[in-house]
């Protein structure tokens, strides 16, 4: 059998690839090594046999670069106008990419796709251009030439010894549907150049000078071969796990290296190194984790720092789970496409090589068409000494539970014997035996078939009590009760360890949507921390500091009580100024007892996570990726924060900067109205004095003290909201008359109400007001201007008081337009004046003071709409007993 059951992860991933594909337009890339290779004409060329077979294709822009070859091709197609661009007096002529939109064709050519598109153009670049295109359906022919390539754009630059300024980014490389390499030996492309078949001949000398060097041009079409190769690699392993292909297709050099926790490893993988290195190879440094591993911490540990060394040289980390080691190696090898296995094998005497397996033998045996490299050596002296570790305390009580089970099951078959033959006795056993071995132990597994098997032989086999094996069949008991121990056991580690990897990989997939969902939906410093160490403690079991910058100095958050020495606190800093991990199971001050990450944000660190393990052992790469993952996301909410704070501040800056504005223009526009009205009444009186009657001087006077006035309430109004938002406001309450405040007010207004109907409805009867009558009076007086400034300048007004309860109740009621509806909670806000206030003059201060006026007193004010028409303006004042 060649093909196993498809990888539905694999399947999905291609469904969504083909779904997200069929959305946007189709792209194919002519890469080369260098211009003149041929790009363009193979793009020309494939255009014209698609064309010929019916297909829309225009030409959206084309460099020709004077070849005429080129220029001819271009007369079998339909050449898009360009755009004109006027750039410091010059129009040049760019791709016109709303033209393409417009044009909609089916195929589109556009050349060099690295080009850097003239300012004034809608995307810098034009491989945005295409972009575009392709996310609004188009198909599109394009060419490139490695050296622009964003990835390898530094080393084609130390190669040609000069900078690469017009780049691509991988994701366009990786977003096309098919690249098709154009090559052409260098000492070909020298002789086009010469012949000036690449560029005019003044540039094809200057090019010759720099670029276009024997030496260049092989180490750029070494390139361009390899972007082709690792592009082919890839779709050939993506077809592989979609069709479930098991063999292996050495298309390309894969090297799997076997980590374990000794320390030859570390030799196989400075080998496997340099190994990858000469045959320009990827290469994955394994470890399988088993559970017998999993009992020597020190043995874990060590492996897990060979894959350190591994993750530093360039390798693909990984860790497997399992009980068969070498089936778990070779099955990772089929599923990525390996197609060669490093491991170490020591040197061992024969005898030994003979009652013992070697991982390395088993793997020769089932590595099929994968090749398998051995380095072989001395076991080390530290690999050969065992590693001491001390019987967990389940490990106790599972060895009393096999004794136990052995003497319950002898009771047992004693009631039993008198009704059972001897051989049924022995499925008794057979059954404590199976109930030891489902709690995954070996030892106490095989301790229990031992004893059972003499238990039964010494109790039971013979008439008097003693050990004697009268028949085969009994050995064969034996036998086969420590075979199913050893199954039984081998199964339940197998299916506990597989249970609890899904569990851990659910609990932390589980775990990192709640942190993002908490992260996204938390703000402040504080939180964000609190939820990121809560979350880091208890997913890896471990204590978690947080440290933030105050004054250029790391401090402990939310922990006053746990200060750092100087020690960690000098590695922190190190760590915060650098961006790097450090401390335990790191090469960079590995002597701590905790691992310190820094919380990277957009901008740089923002603080840093100390990590303490409750326990010696050291995180797994996988683990550290996590850790890693979580910090930067916590460190993206608080830099997420703080940007909304900036934002809030700087929003809550613009308002009161507009308020502060606004306030400034209304105050300069009502103390310079009534000057302006001052002044020119006093420059006519000076001016024409003489020649004015009486009556005009008469009325020139009642102008100057009525702007006067105007001017003096403006200023009353500005102190006065000023003193009775203070916290020392004094109010003088004297029982008062609220028909003399109303009747004073009323005169004091006499020129703002004029001719208008003013009715005053306060009975006689009405008792006296404990209150400060000035300021009542300022009350009134308030009203009494919104009032006409809002109404008809011949519509009624009407005052009235009545007694509610204990309240005096005072209004203050017009027949004008209303309150519209929406601004019937508002007017009371200081500098609020209305949407109906156009021209008139005000700060919009003085139904504010009326309201804390009021409030003072001890009484509520609201204004509301009338039913016949008009608004009404009330409060309440509470009555003296």
């Amino acid at each position: 059998m060649t093909e196993k059951r498809r990888d539905p992860q694999h399947l999905l991933h291609r469904v969504q690839e083909e779904e997200r594909k069929g959305k946007r337009g189709k792209l194919k890339i002519y890469l080369g090594a260098a211009p003149g290779v041929g790009k363009t004409h193979e793009m020309l060329n494939d255009a014209i046999q698609e064309r010929q077979k019916g297909l829309d294709i225009v030409v959206g822009v084309v460099e020709t670069h004077g070849r005429k070859d080129v220029e001819a091709m271009l007369h079998h197609l339909e050449i898009l106008p360009k755009q004109e661009i006027e750039y410091h007096g010059k129009n040049l002529l760019e791709f016109d990419l709303d033209g393409a939109l417009k044009r909609n064709p089916g195929l589109i050519l556009i050349d060099e796709m690295a080009h850097e598109n003239a300012p004034g153009s809608r995307h810098a670049k034009r491989w945005q251009d295409i972009k575009e295109l392709l996310d609004r359906g188009v198909n599109v022919y394009t060419t490139l030439n490695v050296q622009h390539i964003e990835s390898l754009s530094d080393d084609v630059a130390q190669i040609i010894n000069a900078p690469i300024k017009e780049t691509v980014p991988d994701s366009m490389i990786e977003m096309a549907d098919t690249i098709e390499l154009v090559d052409l030996p260098p000492e070909e492309l020298l002789i086009r150049l010469q012949e000036g078949k690449v560029y005019f001949p003044a540039q094809a000398v200057l090019a010759a000078e720099h670029f276009f060097r024997l030496g260049n041009l092989i180490a750029l079409r070494e390139l361009a071969l390899r972007v082709t190769a690792e592009r082919v690699g890839a779709e050939v392993l993506l077809y592989r796990q979609g069709v479930g292909i098991k063999y292996i297709w050495p298309v390309r050099d894969k090297i799997l290296v076997c980590v374990g926790p000794k320390p030859e490893s570390l030799t196989l993988i400075r080998a496997a190194k340099r190994i990858a290195n000469s045959l320009q190879a990827e290469w994955i440094a394994v470890y399988v984790d088993t559970p017998k591993m999993q009992l020597k911490e020190n043995n874990r540990n060590n492996a897990i720092q060979s894959l350190r060394l591994a993750q530093e040289l360039g390798a693909e980390t990984r860790i497997l789970t399992g009980i068969d080691i070498v089936k778990e190696i070779m099955n990772f090898a089929h599923e990525r496409n390996v197609t060669q296995i490093m491991t170490w094998k020591n040197v061992r005497p024969s005898w030994r090589q003979f009652f013992f397996r070697d991982m390395s033998d088993d793997i020769v045996r089932n590595c099929g068409e994968i090749d398998v490299y051995i380095m072989t050596g001395e076991p080390s002296l530290s690999s050969s000494k065992k590693t001491p570790y001390r019987k967990q305390p389940l490990q106790r009580r599972l060895y009393a539970l096999a004794m136990a089970s052995v003497v319950m099951c002898t009771l047992i078959n004693f009631i039993l014997d008198p009704f059972l033959a001897n051989s049924s006795l022995i499925m008794v056993y057979l059954l404590g035996v199976t109930f030891v071995a489902t709690y995954g132990a070996m030892g106490p597994s095989i301790l229990t078939s031992i004893f059972s098997v003499l238990a039964y032989d010494y109790f039971f086999v013979n008439t008097f009590y003693g050990f004697s094996v009268p028949d085969f069949q009994y050995l064969f008991t034996l036998v086969v009760m420590l075979l199913v121990a050893q199954i039984i056991s081998h199964l339940t580690i197998l299916s506990r360890r597989q249970i609890e990897a899904v569990r851990q990989i659910e609990y932390q997939t589980s775990a990192l949507y709640t942190l993002s969902h908490q992260l996204s939906n938390t703000r402040g410093v504080d939180k964000l921390l609190d939820i990121g160490t809560r979350y880091l403690a208890k997913t890896f079991n471990c204590d978690v500091l947080a440290l933030l910058p105050i004054n250029n100095r790391l401090e402990v958050h939310g922990a006053k009580d746990k200060p750092l020495n100087d020690k960690e606190q000098s590695i922190a800093q190190w760590v915060y100024d650098l961006g790097q991990m450090a401390g335990l199971g790191t090469e960079t001050l590995s002597f701590s007892n905790a691992l310190y990450v820094p919380l990277l944000g957009s901008q740089g660190p923002v603080g840093v996570f100390r990590i303490q393990p409750t326990t010696k052992e050291l995180f797994t790469p996988e683990q550290l990726r996590l850790i890693e993952a979580c910090a930067n996301q916590v460190a993206l909410a608080i830099e997420v924060d703080r940007l909304q704070d900036k934002e809030r501040k700087s929003e809550l800056m613009s308002e009161s900067s507009g308020a502060y504005n606004s306030l400034l223009n209304s105050i300069s526009h009502d103390l310079r109205t009534p000057l302006i009205s001052v002044v020119a009444s006093a420059s006519t009186l000076v001016e024409m004095g003489d020649m004015l009657e009486r009556s005009n001087i008469i009325d020139i006077g009642k102008t100057i003290y009525y702007e006067t006035e105007q001017l003096n309430r403006l200023i009353n109004n500005l102190l006065q909201i000023s003193y009775l938002e203070s916290k020392n406001v004094n109010i003088e309450r004297t029982p008062y008359s609220i028909k003399k405040i109303i009747d004073h007010t009323v005169k004091l207004s006499g020129r703002k109400i004029n001719d208008r109907e003013l009715t005053i409805d306060v009975p006689d009867h009405i008792p006296k007001v404990t209150c400060d009558h000035a300021l009542i009076g300022e009350v009134l007086l308030n009203l009494l201007d919104n009032a006409v400034k809002f109404t008809p300048a011949n519509s009624p007004i009407t005052i009235s008081a009545h007694v509610t309860g204990n309240n005096l109740v005072v209004s203050v009621e017009d027949k004008g337009p209303g309150i519209v509806t929406d601004e019937v909670n508002r007017l009371f806000e200081k500098y609020y004046r209305g949407r109906l206030l156009t021209a008139e003059r005000g700060l919009g201060l003085g139904l504010a003071i009326c309201r804390i006026v009021i409030e003072v007193h001890g009484g509520y004010i609201w204004a509301e709409n009338l039913n016949d028409g008009g608004a009404a303006f009330r409060f309440t004042l509470p009555l003296s007993s």
